[in-house]
């Protein structure tokens, strides 16, 4: 169903216009990642508004890594944003490129600019390169080496191609205007020597092209129409624009941009990602306390909740950040109607019904999900022996405090009433076993009597229970302090991460693959780590808690 014409964002009323006026036929849009690390929440936004546009207007979306840059490019990368993309249903069908597959038409688009005398070679380095071109306020110098003729730069630009030279030693330069109020159309650089392995092509060159030389190739090769990209490569259009038409490339792209996503304290940049990788402060690229894709998967974080988050951050020319809180809230709201409620005891202590038959258990009927009834029931097993969390009980509580405590009746969930009587503790004075009574009658958490309890607590079979490790996880970034401290590292929080290994949940669990998640009574959502978890040792990872002060912003 078409959404109403005002409803619609700037980039769709562009395309909209484009298509009314016949500039292009069939919508092609990209995204197009330089395989040099993995992808984050940022790029989410990207993906799904490139391949929500080509659905939306019955286009071709492409997947294309943009990997002109040896130095820093792996095949590691490659797979992980293969996976990323497709877990967030941006589907590119046979539509994956590498712009290294198109090295020898930038080669010859290069040779095209040096005899048209669009681009000429330079012996200056990058840092005499630095200084010829200028500052904002003052025009560039020509390079001295921009009067050479064709036949020389053919020469240079061959002998580049062929190894003859050291990196950094010649580059091949755009000649456009050295004193352009636009700094990047001083001249800029578009190949360079670099003798180094690449990842796709192996050593059959050693002479790469510069990303804004080599990125409207890719598009105009690949049929793009709309080069959809952020805010940060406005200033880099005029050069866009000047390749393509230079190129002389038939219905040349058309680069839009738009806001970049921001998200309050968290960590993004690949740089200071890769360190914390390096240094193992993290277990990896996908450590959960991260926002890359594939830590919110790993995390427990879905595709419809991280759409869910795009689409209400919306699509602006406009630079903002947003609460990480909204993210959270979105996961929320995609789990709740999803997910079986099971209980989960963090930090148990054993509690023994005196009164309860021994040997004999029965079977109660728990529902899997108050708010969604379609997802049924299960059973829990209910014994003499059980496990409740420790915060669960007080030997001498304050006022007002309604769980268990001696001579206190409480009521366990789905349960019975029980009243605890007496408890038993270590030699360092910890409690290590809690004995009450329960009454028969009060079966399903109810009494025939009518008297009331103030306080449920949730509990587990201490037969049956399923032992597990689960891990507790906060922001990585000390958010009171904010993200960086003044030299310019990271502020890091020494609480992001608790590991609780003595926990036990329902044995409803204990045949729960990676991925699969809960909501844990009164805990949160958690989610078996695809990681380290195993048959014989499961893992669990807090995704969320389950409540937030977080409001959804009136956006009407």
């Amino acid at each position: 169903m078409e959404r109403e014409t005002e409803s619609k964002n700037f980039i769709e009323q562009i395309i909209e216009k484009d298509l009314s006026e016949g500039h292009c036929k069939a919508v092609c849009t990209r995204f197009p990642p330089e395989p040099n690390g993995y992808l984050h929440i940022g790029h989410a936004k990207s993906i799904l508004l490139n391949s929500g546009l080509a659905k939306e207007y019955d286009g071709k979306f492409n997947l294309r890594f943009d990997d002109t840059n040896p130095t820093k490019e792996k095949v590691e990368f490659v797979e992980s944003i293969k996976a990323d993309v497709k877990w967030l249903g941006a589907d590119w069908e046979d539509r994956l490129f590498f712009a290294s597959d198109y090295f020898e038409e930038m080669y010859e688009t290069a040779v095209k600019l040096i005899k048209k005398k669009k681009a000429y070679v330079s012996d200056l380095s990058a840092e005499e390169i630095r200084e010829y071109r200028g500052t904002l306020t003052e025009a560039g110098k020509e390079d001295p080496s921009a009067g050479r003729s064709v036949e020389e730069n053919l020469r240079l630009f061959e002998e580049m191609k062929e190894g003859k030279y050291q990196d950094g030693e010649k580059v091949l330069r755009a000649r456009i205007d050295m004193a352009s109020p636009n700094m990047n159309m001083r001249d800029p650089v578009i190949y360079r020597v670099a003798h180094m392995t690449h990842h796709n092509t192996g050593d059959k060159w050693c002479i790469y092209p510069m990303y804004d030389f080599a990125h409207p190739i890719e598009d105009a090769i690949e049929g793009v129409t709309h080069s959809i990209c952020t805010l940060e490569f406005e200033d880099h259009r005029p050069l866009y624009d000047w390749v393509v038409r230079e190129a002389e490339y038939e219905n040349p792209p058309k680069q839009i941009e738009f806001a970049k996503l921001y998200l309050t304290n968290v960590v993004t940049g690949k740089r200071y990602i890769k360190r914390l990788v390096e240094e193992k402060i993290v277990d990896g690229w996908d450590d959960p306390r991260l926002v890359s894709i594939a830590a919110l998967r790993r995390r427990g974080f879905t595709p419809e909740s991280i759409q869910k988050f795009v689409e209400l951050c919306g699509v602006s020319k406009s630079n903002s950040s947003v609460d990480y809180a909204m993210l959270e809230y979105c996961i929320r709201e995609d789990l709740k109607l999803k997910k079986s409620r099971v209980m989960a005891v963090l930090d148990p202590i054993k509690v023994i019904i005196d009164n309860y038959p021994e040997g004999q258990t029965e079977e109660l009927t728990v529902v899997n999900n108050m708010e969604n009834e379609e997802l049924g029931t299960h059973t829990v097993s209910f014994g003499r022996e059980l496990y409740i969390d420790r915060e669960d009980f007080m030997e001498e509580p304050p006022r007002k405090y309604f769980r268990m405590f001696p001579g206190n009746e409480v009521r366990l969930m789905q349960a019975y009433f029980v009243t605890c009587n007496s408890f038993v503790k270590d030699e360092n004075g910890k409690v290590t076993e809690i004995h009450c009574t329960y009454d028969p009658a009060s079966k399903g958490g109810n009494s025939p009597d009518g008297r009331k309890v103030k306080g449920t607590i949730h509990w587990v079979p201490a037969d049956c229970a399923v032992q597990a490790e689960v891990r507790l996880y906060e922001n990585i970034i000390d958010e009171e302090a904010g993200v960086y401290n003044e030299d310019g590292s990271l502020n890091l929080n020494p609480n992001s991460l608790t590991v609780l290994k003595n926990c036990y949940i329902e044995p409803c669990v204990k045949d729960a693959e990676k991925y699969d998640s809960f909501q844990f009574v009164r805990q949160g959502y958690f989610c078996v780590d695809a990681k380290d978890s195993t048959e014989d040792h499961l893992v669990f990872n807090r995704i969320v808690s389950l409540k937030s002060s977080y409001k959804l912003p009136n956006t009407k």
